[in-house]
């Protein structure tokens, strides 16, 4: 109750009340209904911060909804001030804040939903129904043969486009506009290549070094395995170091390495280490993430330290809601783009053959607003809503309730069974998913597939990884090898 009571106090009396104490803050009738926004995620932000069970993708979500859709709007609304020029009338303003809280009562709904089936599947104990799809998805485990190929071909990988990256190692610790202009300095102006080359390093060995830290015991194998895991570790370590470092990577990617390599951990993922590491996630993203950018650029800005209210009205990292202003104004004007929502699905069609492709919707929102700088966010909310409008935002968003409690409980569930993909993919989706959020879906969508579907290829379904325990051990636990050095668990 405390802990409650501590939390609502920061989050619903203390940081509105430090961002409505600023100069020209004025009372509005979106401001007002902001107010409901701000209540909602607040409140549901602090269910899962004291929880008795860890919930990652909740934590994810509502961090994301609480500081981009939450308080940044809220100084935005009060002062009408914003990070990018175009500006809308109040009632583009009270629109905007109602498909944001659309979209959060449609998540809540779907969590409803699936909590209670979950409910309803721990009461009816041997007689519940088999595992569902996300289950059986979750339960796969981890083939240590296929995870160590994994491990090769990240190094293959670093050792081909690394020496061939115009720079060579040293590009990746200069900024990642420098690393980017090296990339086309090659005479290739292609910049799907140039990111196809990145992720191909970074993803594989993000998820290279992650199994290779928590990959079962395999009977009778662990004599060599452990041999080559000692061999390798040192290798991906260093790789991780170069390709995976906050100064050449996204912020929200080097975040979702890094808090998925600590929840991985099992007692790291405990409700008590939870509540610790979710603490200094929120501390970190109110108080460094404004300034975590310093590296994203060659020409490097005077560090200066600004109040809360100054970084979310001038900021274009907090553009999200200006974003879904701007969508509902284009929307108005030009109506809605069904077909615009096989974009994120059919991203891999070049545009050679299909010219009329949807664009990406930040870029489209800035042309139409006139901007000359185009790359900015474009939320799910306004991405659903452009489509067919709030029909669309309430089940997208159902939908993405649903499926995040479902995983939530799939890995609590599952949290005693070491190797399997609940593990691992339950975080790094998580956290990710604030990327997800902020959008736009056309520009995100690759990295995403790409660390969905690298561990699917190095794990098995649960039931065949069960065929590979000898029967004279049919209930032993499988456990992550004790490696020296490497925090593994018995």
């Amino acid at each position: 109750m405390a802990a409650v009571s501590l939390w609502a106090m920061a989050l619903l009396v203390l940081l509105p009340g430090l961002i409505l104490q600023s100069d020209g803050a004025r009372l509005s009738v979106p401001l007002a209904v902001q107010g409901v926004v701000l209540g909602h995620t607040g409140v549901a932000l602090i269910r899962v911060l004291t929880a008795t069970t860890v919930r990652l993708t909740a934590l994810g979500f509502w961090v994301f909804a609480y500081v981009w859709l939450g308080l940044a709007p809220l100084a935005q609304l009060a002062t009408d001030t914003y990070p990018w020029a175009y500006r809308t009338g109040q009632g583009t303003a009270l629109t905007a804040v109602a498909v944001v809280e659309l979209g959060l009562l449609a998540h809540s709904a779907g969590a409803a939903v699936a909590a209670r089936r979950e409910r309803a599947r721990t009461a009816a104990g041997p007689a519940a129904p088999s595992p569902g799809p996300v289950e059986r998805l979750l339960s796969r485990r981890l083939a240590p043969w296929r995870l160590l190929s994994l491990c090769g071909l990240a190094l293959a990988l670093a050792a081909v486009l690394i020496p061939s990256q115009p720079g060579g190692m040293s590009a990746y610790f200069t900024s990642r506009e420098a690393l980017r202009e090296a990339g086309s300095a090659d005479g290739s102006d292609n910049a799907f290549l140039s990111a196809l080359r990145s992720w191909s390093l970074s993803v594989p060995a993000f998820w290279a070094l992650l199994g290779l830290l928590h990959v079962p015991r395999v009977p009778g194998g662990d004599r060599l395995l452990r041999g080559v895991r000692r061999l390798l570790l040192p290798l991906l370590l260093a790789l991780n170091v170069v390709v995976n470092n906050p100064v050449s990577k996204p912020r929200f990617w080097f975040g979702t390495v890094l808090l998925t390599l600590l929840f991985a951990v099992p007692r790291l993922s405990r409700p008590r280490a939870f509540r610790v590491i979710a603490a200094t996630l929120m501390a970190s993203v109110l108080l460094l993430f404004p300034y975590s950018d310093y590296f994203r650029y060659s020409d490097r800005e005077q560090f200066t330290v600004v109040s809360l209210s100054a970084q979310f009205t001038a900021n274009g990292d907090y553009d999200a809601f200006q974003q879904v202003q701007t969508g509902i104004d284009m929307a108005r004007d030009r109506g809605f783009s069904p077909q615009d929502a096989l974009g994120p699905v059919l991203f891999a069609v070049p545009r050679s053959v299909w010219p009329d492709k949807p664009g990406d919707t930040g870029i489209t929102l800035a042309q139409y607003a006139g901007y000359d700088f185009l790359n900015l966010s474009a939320p799910l909310w306004i991405e659903s809503y452009l489509w067919a409008g709030p029909p669309t935002v309430a089940a997208v968003f159902f939908l993405l309730g649903a499926a995040g409690r479902r995983m939530d409980d799939v890995r609590h569930r599952l949290r005693d069974r070491a190797g399997t993909l609940a593990t691992f993919l339950v975080p790094a989706f998580a956290f990710y998913q604030i990327v997800f959020l902020r959008g736009s879906l056309l520009g995100i969508v690759g990295p995403l597939t790409l660390l969905v579907t690298v561990p699917l290829l190095v794990t098995t379904p649960g039931a065949r990884a069960a065929r590979l325990v000898p029967s004279a051990q049919p209930t032993a636990p499988t456990r992550p090898v004790q490696l020296p050095g490497t925090g593994g668990h018995p």
